[in-house]
């Protein structure tokens, strides 16, 4: 051990006997042993000595130098390779804007990271040959012209799809970020949208600990990698779930922060030391830690450095006067770190100004990544962060080397470029430079032929997704859902009470059984599923240690490693996350799951609308439930937890499949009919049923309703007897009873006759139409199609009202295909905290305002008198003043 020395230290001989000892230690019972110690010293000092700040190391490299593993690749070949892809990677981007299409994308990302992803693909990444099927690598989306740039060396990706980089419509090109929905077979991830990619990485990683758990995949050392920016990491998302990762003790996951220092407009935390901050938070949530900040170039500085007078100096130093020294040269460097005292000066002395501005940072060195890397892989028992210091924008100079404009580079000049490939020894002439040509050294050059091997080696490219599972699973016919055909004569239940039902009964299947995921956040008891904690259990790493409070009763909470339930407290984005890792499964781990992830509707598409959206990009397949949906269902709760909108925002999803049943057997035939379509067909579409808690009987299934409830509308019931005066009454979910209601209430009371129609989805009876209406816009001269809602009404007689649960606008866009004049009820406004009767009236969508409703249709049609209406309000004692609810 060199002599210990530091000019803070009161007694630097006492600290070297400590630092002695411990070595001596190390020596002779290992590094355990020193661990132990320093455990048992910490515990003393916190009780009897006032707590000292123990979350921050110093501003190094957590790996020493002699306990770096020697490099295994060839690093002048890489360092070639990586020249050109980072040559490639720009040209993308320049071309694209050169067309003056104002097409964007982002060089300095890559150019920060490029050592980080090269050293991952050239000695690391697994692919899809793997036994395990391939690690799983969440790449930060603005990296994306990088990571086409090797692909590119690969033969994955051709120069024609290089050339229409954004320019996707013709079907040519390559989208701007990461998307499977766009690149099914190419990108696993969408992470582009900032912060989501950290969620997702950490609850891919306890689904994979889930699924080894359940003996539903091999148990292997399949790692999920997960890279983001610092300044990504502001992004709540990216935080909020990291005790997760060390509770769930998640040692299959690495995160690789890119801290080159800088977020999209400036740095990160120019007053203080992101690095330093990301330290304490990873390391107080209890992960295991790794920073890369300087390169090899700095060793020998530190090996002179006996008084650890330059790392005194690099925590003086803020980031955003780090961004200086990138942005500068080698003389404003050593005047403003190292000008600080002489003795800083002595030691940079035998350095010129160049060789100073070249000591680089740790994210630059592939030596000092691979170590990281290295040492995350082997690390076991907690998740791994790896903070590895870059320069945003690295390489590009004067065009946004270490500038606040890095970010929004897309162009360079004709002498930028010049000075990129010069610093790069990139092979290409001066014209190739002008015209900003691709460039590839053909498949027999060493580059190609070693970037080949190490993929080879690796189990094949990556990124690579799975577009379907090699197995699909044979789902139940429709007929053995039958209990629920049969109605429930006097006794009343909840639709939620059904799905419940519905899904103990698929627990029990024996060819699908086991691949059923229920997913709650912390509301069992409310939904009716605690019957379900001791059936299946609830999944937990570390077993049941306690015995439960209520371990005497018939449902008792119990939790086991092979639990099948994922309870994931209050925590829906968290719940989601899970959701969304099992609905993938069949292209992460080659196997088909079932998640049903059931949660107030209200915190649902409103609360986790980007993760959902994230869910359509990544092709999941799997239920969302909606519980206690609608406006008016969950009496008592008042504004924040009722639902009139989920079904609108379900709507803007392409392959989200919404819908909106009433009674037992529809969320039947829609649950079978998803298990067919997603697990037996795989196809890329998931499904949003909406429940309610509300009580009542349930009719048997009509017959021949199959069909129109999967459409999402078909007849209920037909009028009683025949009158003169006719209506059509559509409803949904629980204000489809109100429907029923009404159409008793105006036969009775107006002599009208009232059809009764359910409308289980009118974001299909829209997409159907407009499926229709573009069909028959493209096909002028072909006889024209009809919608279906349009063919079932047609012959219809009298006008149509529609009441649904929801804001008026999600049955009024199937307004155009209504053959006959149309009224829209609905539930526009914010909620309210009464019983269900009032807020109905409240709402304007009871029987007495469909009633009205029905009659000033029929009035403004001429067959009654606008008189009767009039007489109606008042019959029903209705307060044609009363505030809008949909103002309110």
């Amino acid at each position: 051990m060199s002599n210990y020395n530091s000019i803070d230290d009161l007694d630097p001989i006492e600290t070297q006997e400590w630092l002695e000892a411990l070595q001596s230690m190390q020596y002779h019972s290992g590094a355990e042993r020193v661990n132990f110690m320093l455990q048992t010293l910490n515990q003393f000092a916190n009780i009897n000595v006032p707590a000292a700040d123990t979350l921050n190391t110093p501003y190094v490299n957590t790996i020493p130098v002699d306990q770096e593993p020697p490099f295994p690749g060839d690093l002048k070949l890489e360092r070639k390779i990586r020249a050109i892809t980072r040559w490639n990677a720009i040209a993308i981007v320049v071309r694209a804007s050169k067309n003056d299409m104002d097409l964007g994308g982002h060089i300095g990302t890559f150019a920060s990271a490029a050592i980080l992803y090269d050293v991952g693909f050239n000695h690391f990444w697994r692919g899809p040959m793997a036994e395990h099927g391939g690690d799983m690598v969440f790449i930060q989306g603005h990296s994306s012209p990088g990571i086409y740039a090797r692909s590119f060396l690969e033969g994955r990706i051709t120069e024609e799809q290089l050339n229409n980089f954004r320019q996707e419509v013709a079907g040519k090109g390559l989208s701007s970020y990461p998307h499977p929905w766009l690149m099914p077979e190419y990108w696993q991830f969408p992470t582009v949208s900032m912060g989501l990619g950290p969620l997702q990485a950490i609850y891919q990683a306890k689904m994979q600990h889930y699924l080894e758990a359940r003996s539903l995949i091999a148990k292997s050392d399949k790692k999920i990698w997960c890279f983001c920016g610092d300044g990504e990491m502001d992004e709540p998302e990216s935080m909020g779930a990291l005790t997760v990762a060390s509770r769930e003790k998640l040692d299959n996951l690495i995160f690789v922060i890119n801290c080159n220092l800088q977020r999209l407009d400036g740095p990160v935390r120019g007053n203080q030391s992101v690095i330093q901050e990301l330290e304490g938070a990873f390391r107080g949530a209890g992960w295991n830690v790794i920073k890369v900040l300087w390169s090899s170039t700095w060793d020998d500085l530190f090996k002179r450095d006996t008084k650890g007078l330059i790392q005194k100096r690099m925590l003086e130093i803020v980031d955003g006067e780090y961004q200086n020294y990138a942005a500068r040269d080698g003389a404003y460097v050593r005047e403003k770190f190292f000008g600080a005292s002489e003795e800083l000066l002595q030691l940079v002395a035998h350095l010129s100004d160049d060789e100073i501005m070249h000591l680089q940072r740790g994210g630059h060195d592939p030596k000092k990544v691979y170590a990281a890397y290295h040492a995350a892989t082997h690390h076991t028992g907690q998740p791994t962060v790896i903070l590895a210091k870059t320069v945003k924008g690295y390489g590009l100079g004067s065009a946004g080397e270490g500038l606040n404009t890095a970010h929004n580079t897309k162009k360079m000049t004709h002498d930028q470029l010049l000075a990129f490939r010069s610093r790069f020894n990139v092979p290409i002439s001066d014209k190739h430079v002008d015209e900003v040509q691709f460039y590839h050294p053909g498949a027999d050059s060493p580059e190609i032929q070693y970037l080949q091997a190490r993929r080879n080696e690796l189990n094949g490219y990556l990124p690579a997704r799975r577009r379907k599972a090699d197995a699909a699973l044979t789902t139940p016919a429709l007929e053995d859902f039958v209990a629920f055909f049969t109605g429930t004569a006097e006794r009343e239940i909840s639709t939620t009470m059904a799905f419940v039902r519905i899904i103990t009964q698929l627990c029990k299947d024996k060819n699908i059984g086991k691949y059923v995921v229920p997913i709650i956040p912390d509301e069992a008891r409310t939904f009716g599923m605690e019957g379900l904690f001791r059936q299946l259990g609830i999944y937990s790493v570390e077993g049941q240690k306690y015995t439960p409070v209520d371990s005497e009763q018939v449902m008792f909470y119990k939790e086991a490693n092979d639990g099948q339930i994922l309870e994931e407290g209050i925590n829906e984005a968290g719940a989601f996350c899970s959701w969304l890792a099992a609905a993938t499964s069949y292209s992460t781990h080659n196997q088909i799951m079932i998640p049903f992830y059931i949660y107030y509707s209200m915190f649902g598409f409103q609360r986790i609308g980007d993760l959902a959206w994230a869910a359509g990009d990544s092709r999941a397949r799997g239920f969302l439930l909606g519980a206690t949906a609608g406006r008016t269902t969950l009496n008592g709760e008042g504004l924040q937890h009722e639902d009139g909108h989920s079904l609108i925002m379900s709507s803007l999803i392409p392959n989200c499949v919404s819908y909106d049943p009433t009674f037992n057997y529809e969320v039947a035939v829609i649950i079978q009919d998803g298990l067919k379509r997603m697990v037996e067909h795989q196809e890329d579409v998931f499904y949003y049923i909406t429940l309610m808690n509300e009580n009542y009987t349930h009719p048997a299934m009509p017959d021949g309703v199959t069909d129109g409830i999967l459409k999402g509308l078909y007849k209920l019931q037909a009028a009683t007897k025949p009158q003169k005066l006719h209506v059509q009454l559509l409803g949904s979910g629980t204000i489809l009873r109100e429907v029923m209601a009404a159409a008793e209430l105006l036969e009775k009371d107006f002599a009208v006759a009232a059809d009764i129609w359910s409308a289980t989805s009118f974001n299909l009876l829209s997409q159907d139409g407009l499926e229709v209406d573009r069909w028959n816009l493209m096909h002028p001269d072909m006889t024209p199609k009809k919608a279906y809602i349009t063919q079932c009404l047609q012959d219809a007689p009298g006008p149509v009202v529609a009441a649904t649960d929801y804001v008026k606008a999600y049955a009024d866009q199937v307004r155009k295909y209504i053959p006959q004049s149309y009224t829209v009820l609905g539930t526009n406004g914010y909620g309210r905290s009464d019983s269900r009767e009032m807020l109905r009236h409240f709402f304007e969508v009871d029987r007495y305002y469909i009633v009205i409703a029905a009659l000033k249709a029929l009035a403004d049609m001429g067959q009654v008198k606008p008189a009767v209406v009039s007489e109606a309000i008042k019959q029903y004692k209705l307060d044609p003043e009363k505030v809008n609810p949909g103002t309110h």
